[in-house]
C-alpha cells in the first residue's frame, strides 16, 4: 500500500475497483494490467494510498471479479482530476480488450 503521509486524515475518498476478465484474457495479459494499474500512483499525484488483491473468499459470492483496486484520494477534486489523467486513460485503452465487467464504487470512509 502507497501512503506518503504517517498520519491519515479522518475521512478519505476510497475509489473501489472490481474487475471481472474476459476469456481473452491470459496469465501474461493479467499480470500486466496488474502492473500497469499498481504503477499510477508513481505518475498521478492526487492518488493518496493504494493496494489491490485477487479474490480469495470462499462465499462463491464474486460473481466473476476476480480483482479488488483500491484507490484512495483526499478529496472529491483529487479524484476528479484522476479520472481524466492521461495516464489514467491509457490504462483504461490498454484493459479495455480483456475487461468483462467492472464495478466501481466510490464512497467517504466513516
Amino acid at each position: 500500500m502507497i501512503n506518503p503521509s504517517p498520519n491519515p486524515p479522518a475521512r478519505v475518498l476510497r475509489h473501489v475497483v472490481l474487475f471481472a476478465f474476459n476469456e481473452t484474457a491470459g496469465p501474461e495479459e493479467i499480470h500486466g494490467i496488474e502492473q500497469a494499474f499498481s504503477a499510477l500512483p508513481a505518475q498521478i499525484e492526487a492518488i493518496h494510498a493504494f493496494e489491490w488483491g485477487i479474490n480469495v473468499s470462499v462465499e462463491n459470492l464474486s460473481q466473476g471479479f476476480s480483482h479488488c483496486f483500491l484507490v484512495t484520494f483526499l478529496s472529491e477534486a483529487d479524484r476528479d482530476s484522476y479520472l481524466p489523467h492521461p495516464a489514467h486513460q491509457a490504462f483504461v485503452a490498454r484493459l479495455q480488450p480483456y475487461l468483462a465487467k467492472a464495478l466501481v464504487f466510490d464512497y467517504w470512509s466513516a
